[in-house]
């Protein structure tokens, strides 16, 4: 038998019964160590404190530092280490999250382990890492936990959200905005729900037209819509070859720098050139970033990165070139590892402010700048003698306070010509606070999709809120981008009330978006589906860009074993508890279903309203556990529960004298006769009732009228 053998992966991508944010549900089989405790085994603490020495911050059960390693010498089993150790994996891999736990099932030897997590491929690796890692401590093996965590960060580069996407995502969870990733490996992320949602891509959004980006793309075009807006630009034009370029030049006026026509992020772009084989050898660098290349007037300065969101200049950042110091024994090469690459903000990692300077595929922009000064990447320069390396390298001052009004103007105004709501402006000047016409400073460059993470990490200055600026913007006047969105769960009834509820809200003249286990409904359209009770249909109808009210059944399936797709709802109904589902995610009593069910009722908003059984105790119960309000639903009038909740003024759905009723507190009134009402409700069709109930509860937590909902109750088919 395989010990830790990881059986099944359960991604719970929403609220769960474990918590109400994302975490991973392993099905793991212990094996041979099912009976074997931490204290059982010679030296496997020691290894794993040796190993891992960043777990004393683990608290665990005990609730004070170094509680795991207490746990651990006291002696603890396999899963609840496994959960520990893959916490603090995701921690070394830059994702610190404190949330899990181990639960046995009622098979002997199978756990569940629960983690919380950033990123789905992340933290599964970070498990299978945790797995290897522990194999090897109970075997007395070695393990070579710094190359894991190498390799973990590389996952975490690779898949989990950058530094641009996580700071727009963090302002949009701090707004209580909902957001979901729309693609493995991509920061394409929805933020907001149905008619009121938007999205973006890193820095760019879904209002960023490509138009804008073409012409932020387009150099010469940039250059010419600026000069005609009155906005300082170098002089300059297209080139056709190297003899043209030269021409040019001459034109414009030495010194002047050559440069793609269609590049961006500083590639390719040659500056400071003053003689014509320094210009002439240029133009084909330049051309293998683009397809055409120009030649501008160099203007003498500091290069600035100005970010427009909107209307508004966010922030600014001052580049600094990168420059070694020469001892008289080292080389260019040697220098650069030693003076530039060894700063722990240079790396390869979108997380590093600072890009690595490659010392192995160089850079002809690097190899051009150092040929003009007179070096070659092996020439060692004198003991004290400075050596520029890159012009703007280093983006590391904060210089956003000190921005001049007229260059705030200038910049704003650039971003509005190119039609981009997201803009990265690059400025050259000598004095950021000082007007551009004053000292001959200009713009040299417009850029969509602009990095954020040096305005998120400066080395110098204040850290500025860009990732909220872009926020405000998406969703202006402290909006959260939600829809009203109704929960409904229980073992039976749900797509009957789920329809029903439809059918009544259709009187709000609202879009409805609505998904059950028969399928899927976009207004009048309906589309087949098995999976509309799953996570499937709940994300189908809150992408839908139409869907001003959502609907949705959410069945025991999608919760145990996908995790509900809305982190909050307006109103959450749950009609009953029953024993069918037992078994399903080796739930076992009746206890473990409740809590299932209840998942909806624990998301209500506090502004919202649970509609719960009364008659069903185990969903009466859940009433104590709603943020919000509660409105209870019986056949009888005289049930306790009911009785209790009105006599404290709460509100509820009942049938008295073969109607349906709405009570307020002591107060009540009729409603519609239940022989008046199309749906079948009789004989075998008894417990439709509780169905009608449901709905007309959720029908006026929304607040249909009267009329409204009688009227619907009477047309339903």
């Amino acid at each position: 038998m395989t010990d830790l053998d990881i059986r099944e992966i359960h991604l719970l991508r929403g609220p769960n019964i474990w918590a109400n944010y994302p975490v991973m549900e392993a099905w793991v089989d212990l094996g041979s160590l099912k009976d074997t405790g931490s204290d059982e085994v010679p030296g496997f603490n020691e290894r794993l404190k040796n190993w891992l020495p960043g777990m004393i911050d683990h608290r665990c059960s005990v609730g004070e530092r170094g509680g795991f390693f207490q746990r651990l010498d006291r002696g603890t089993y396999p899963a609840h280490i496994l959960e520990h150790v893959t916490l603090e994996l995701q921690t070394l891999a830059g994702h610190q999250l404190g949330f899990g736990k181990a639960r046995e099932t009622c098979i002997e030897g199978l756990y569940k382990v629960i983690v919380r997590y950033l990123d789905e491929v992340v933290v599964q690796e970070c498990l299978r890492t945790a797995r290897e890692l522990l194999l090897a401590a109970y075997t007395g093996g070695t393990y070579d936990v710094a190359a894991a965590v190498t390799r973990l960060q590389e996952v975490v580069d690779r898949n989990a959200l950058g530094p641009s996407t996580k700071a727009i995502v963090d302002a949009a969870k701090e707004r209580g905005i909902p957001w979901r990733r729309l693609q493995e490996g991509r920061s394409l992320i929805q933020l907001g729900q149905g008619a009121k949602q938007r999205r973006i891509w890193t820095a760019e959004t879904d209002r960023t037209g490509a138009i804008a980006e073409y012409i932020a793309q387009n150099k010469e075009l940039t250059r010419t819509f600026l000069k005609q807006a009155g906005v300082p630009v170098p002089e300059g034009r297209i080139v056709t070859d190297p003899d043209d370029a030269w021409e040019a030049a001459e034109d414009v006026g030495l010194p002047v720098v050559v440069k793609p026509t269609d590049a961006n992020h500083g590639r390719g772009v040659f500056i400071d050139l003053k003689t014509r084989e320094q210009v002439v050898e240029a133009y084909p660098q330049a051309l293998k970033e683009g397809t055409g290349v120009m030649v501008e007037r160099f203007i003498p300065g500091v290069d600035h990165r100005l970010l427009v969101v909107g209307s508004d200049l966010i922030a600014a950042s001052r580049g600094d070139p990168a420059i070694v110091v020469g001892d008289g024994e080292s080389s260019v090469v040697q220098l650069i590892e030693s003076q530039l690459n060894s700063d722990p903000r240079r790396g390869e990692l979108e997380t590093c402010p600072w890009d690595k300077i490659d010392t192995v595929k160089w850079d002809p922009v690097i190899l051009t700048d150092l040929q003009n000064q007179g070096y070659q990447p092996e020439s060692v320069p004198h003991d004290g003698e400075r050596v520029l390396v890159a012009r703007f390298a280093n983006w590391a001052i904060d210089i956003t306070d000190a921005v001049h009004p007229s260059v705030r103007d200038h910049v704003v105004t650039a971003a509005k010509v190119a039609g981009l709501d997201i803009c990265g402006v690059d400025v050259v000047c000598e004095d950021i606070s000082q007007s551009l016409e004053k000292q001959g400073g200009a713009i040299v460059e417009i850029n969509a999709s602009p990095g954020l993470l040096m305005h998120l990490k400066p080395a110098v200055g204040q850290v500025r809120p860009v990732g909220e600026a872009i926020i405000n913007m998406l969703f202006p006047d402290g909006g959260n981008g939600r829809i009203p969105l109704i929960g409904i769960t229980g073992t039976h009834g749900k797509t009957t009330t789920t329809r029903l509820l439809a059918h009544l809200l259709k009187a709000s003249g609202r879009f409805l978006g609505v998904c059950h286990s028969d399928g899927l409904q976009f207004g009048e359209r309906r589309v087949a589906s098995k999976r509309g009770d799953r996570l499937f249909g709940t994300q189908g109808v809150l992408l839908h860009p139409w869907t001003e009210v959502a609907i949705c059944e959410t069945s025991a399936e999608s919760i145990i074993l996908e995790g509900m797709g809305y982190d909050h709802c307006q109103i959450g109904v749950v009609l009953n508890v029953d024993t069918d589902h037992l078994g399903l995610g080796y739930m076992e009593t009746m206890e473990q279903m409740t809590k299932v069910k209840r998942c909806v009722v624990d998301v209500v908003l506090p502004s919202g309203t649970a509609v719960l059984n009364a008659a069903d105790s185990h969903v009466a119960g859940m009433a104590e556990f709603c943020k919000g309000s509660v409105l209870f639903f019986s056949r009888s009038a005289d049930h306790e529960a009911l009785k209790d909740h009105r006599s404290k003024g709460g509100k509820a759905v009942l049938v008295r004298d073969a109607a349906i009723c709405l009570a307020e507190g002591e107060a009540e009134r009729s409603l519609i006769t239940l022989s008046e009402i199309g749906l079948p409700h009789t004989g075998h069709f008894v417990f439709q009732i509780d169905n009608l109930l449901a709905a007309t509860g959720a029908a006026w937590a929304y607040g249909l009228s009267d009329a409204q909902i009688a009227s619907g109750l009477k047309s339903f088919e």
